[in-house]
C-alpha cells in the first residue's frame, strides 16, 4: 500500500510539474492582458489621457539631452498624440498601444488596459501636463510581472520644442485654452527634467507647480 501511495504521488507531482510548464509556455508565447492605472499626483495640473505602449527592450520613447521627436513634442506641447499613435503602429519594436479614455485630474487616476506577448514585455507610459507649454510626464517599466502588480514613478520632462514663457497665449490646458500656438523662439533643443512653473507669466506658481513624481502607475494582470 504504502509503494502504490508513493507511485501515486510521483505521477500527481510528474503532472503538476507537466501542468506548470505548460502554463509557462502559455504565458511565453500566448497573448496576456495587463492594466496600466495612473494616478496624477500633483495638486494642480490637469495629466492628459496617457498613452500606453507595450513594446521590446530596444524600443525608446526618447532619449533625455537629445531633441525630441516632432510626434513627441505635439503629445507635450498640445496632448496630441495622433501623430505619436501613427508612428507606433508602424515599429516592429512595439507591439500594442492605447490612449486613456479622458484627461487624468489632480488625485484622479485612470486604467488602461493593453496586450503584450513574448519579447514585448516592456511598457512605457506618457502623457502632457496640460497646463505647461511643453512639459510631459513620462515612465517605464520591465519585465512585466506575473501574476502580482508592479509600481513605478514617472517624472515631467520638459520636451525642449518649446520656450517655457508661462503665457495664456501659448498653453492649451485650462485656464487658458490656447492650444496650437507653440513658443519656438527660446525652445532649449532637447529633452531635460522640467524646471516646474515659476509664475513669471500667467500662471501662477501656487496653483500650478509641482514636484516631481507626477504620476504613479501600476501595472497588473488583468485576466
Amino acid at each position: 500500500m504504502n509503494r502504490f501511495r508513493t507511485i501515486l504521488a510521483t505521477a500527481l507531482a510528474l503532472a503538476a510539474l507537466a501542468g506548470g510548464a505548460s502554463t509557462i509556455l502559455a504565458d511565453d508565447d500566448g497573448v496576456q492582458r495587463y492594466a496600466v492605472t495612473v494616478t496624477n499626483l500633483t495638486r494642480g495640473q490637469i495629466l492628459s489621457p496617457p498613452l500606453v505602449i507595450a513594446h521590446d527592450s530596444h524600443f525608446k520613447l526618447f532619449t533625455p539631452g537629445e531633441a525630441a521627436s516632432a510626434e513627441l513634442a505635439a503629445l507635450a506641447e498640445d496632448a496630441d498624440a495622433s501623430g505619436m499613435m501613427a508612428l507606433l503602429g508602424t515599429l516592429p519594436q512595439v507591439f500594442d498601444f492605447e490612449l486613456g479614455g479622458g484627461p487624468v485630474l489632480p488625485g484622479e487616476f485612470v486604467t488602461v488596459e493593453i496586450e503584450t506577448r513574448g519579447r514585448y514585455r516592456d511598457i512605457t507610459v506618457a502623457g502632457m501636463l496640460v497646463t505647461t507649454n511643453d512639459a510631459f510626464f513620462a515612465g517605464s517599466t520591465s519585465m512585466l510581472p506575473r501574476g502580482r502588480s508592479a509600481s513605478l514613478t514617472a517624472i515631467a520632462y520638459d520636451a525642449g520644442s518649446e520656450g517655457n514663457t508661462e503665457s495664456c497665449e501659448h498653453i492649451p490646458g485650462p485656464p487658458c485654452n490656447h492650444p496650437m500656438v507653440p513658443a519656438t523662439e527660446a525652445a532649449e533643443g532637447f529633452v531635460h527634467v522640467h524646471a516646474g512653473v515659476h509664475g513669471g507669466g500667467d500662471l501662477a506658481a501656487a496653483e500650478f507647480d509641482w514636484r516631481n513624481p507626477t504620476a504613479y502607475v501600476t501595472v497588473r494582470r488583468a485576466d
